[in-house]
């Protein structure tokens, strides 16, 4: 595996890649950064040149401001569409869980040219549902929870609220000094998140008149174990409007971490299916 850096406008973003192939870029959800695929980097790179990011203003990716500003999903998307050029000349597999299948949504839609597919993970675009109101209440909460009493008192509501969904981090004096190191800048990453991006990723519409042109290069996901929790209902949604079907992955919205080699076997055969068109 290596590491750099890319610089972008008004940040400097830090990636790592591993593995031959094919290029396929993995984008982390809110707060996380290139080492959460871990799981499942290593199985992916005997397929696939494998690259990940720590988005803008998170561990290693610093913001030329010096200070966390609000997170924009156009802007993260135009960080991934500049990395995937920066990697490669051709157009690129690309997963996103989460937050990060918010931002691999707009990528397909403003950059399809980028793109050969699109796994699209749980994204959590709570504005599109039928009790957006209520969904947005709830996120509002978390946040003056947040402001009120910290991280860890919202960090517990949110997680009430999808559903228990999620499994807990690990005890960092288990992990092997990678995967501690990865914690602790999580653990810092966690109130960013909750200032800077929670409300405004979820609040996100996304361009569904440039989806519905590229639903050939999109896989919309959701967790066998999510069942009908809030992180799964967005996919569905989405599903529906474009006339598509939600393919159900291992695990819950932390798939990839819950059941990794089972969750990356599927990635496998879903990219190594026909080759779609690339506008």
């Amino acid at each position: 595996m290596r590491s750099d850096t890319l610089r972008v406008p008004g940040a400097t973003i830090h990636y790592e890649v591993r593995g031959t192939g094919p290029l396929l870029l993995l984008i982390p959800g809110g707060g996380g950064d290139a080492a959460v695929v871990d799981p499942i980097a290593d199985r992916l790179a005997a397929h696939f040149t494998v690259a990940c990011l720590d988005p803008r203003g998170y561990s290693r990716s610093t913001i030329d401001a010096g200070e966390p500003l609000d997170q924009r999903v156009e802007v993260q998307s135009d960080d991934v569409h500049r990395l995937i050029t920066h990697l490669t000349d051709e157009p690129a597999y690309v997963f996103g869980g989460s937050s990060g299948a918010i931002v691999g949504l707009d990528l397909l839609a403003g950059y399809p040219e980028r793109v050969h597919r699109l796994v699209a993970h749980e994204p959590p675009c709570f504005a599109i549902l039928p009790d957006a109101a209520a969904q947005r209440a709830f996120i509002d909460e978390v946040y003056a929870l947040f402001r009120a009493e910290g991280p860890g008192a919202a960090g517990a509501r949110f997680l009430a609220g999808i559903g228990g969904t999620m499994k807990p981090l690990p005890d960092s004096a288990e992990l092997p000094p990678r995967a501690r190191a990865m914690l602790a800048r999580l653990t810092a990453n966690f109130p960013i998140m909750l200032e800077h991006e929670l409300r405004q990723f979820t609040s996100h519409i996304p361009h569904m008149d440039a989806l519905v042109t590229v639903t050939d290069r999109l896989v919309l996901a959701s967790g066998r174990d999510t069942g009908l929790h809030l992180p799964a209902r967005p996919a569905a949604v989405l599903a529906d409007q474009l006339g598509m079907e939600v393919t159900e992955f291992p695990g819950g919205h932390s798939g990839f971490t819950d059941e990794p080699e089972a969750f990356a076997d599927l990635l496998v055969e879903i990219f190594a299916l026909p080759a779609m068109r690339t506008a």
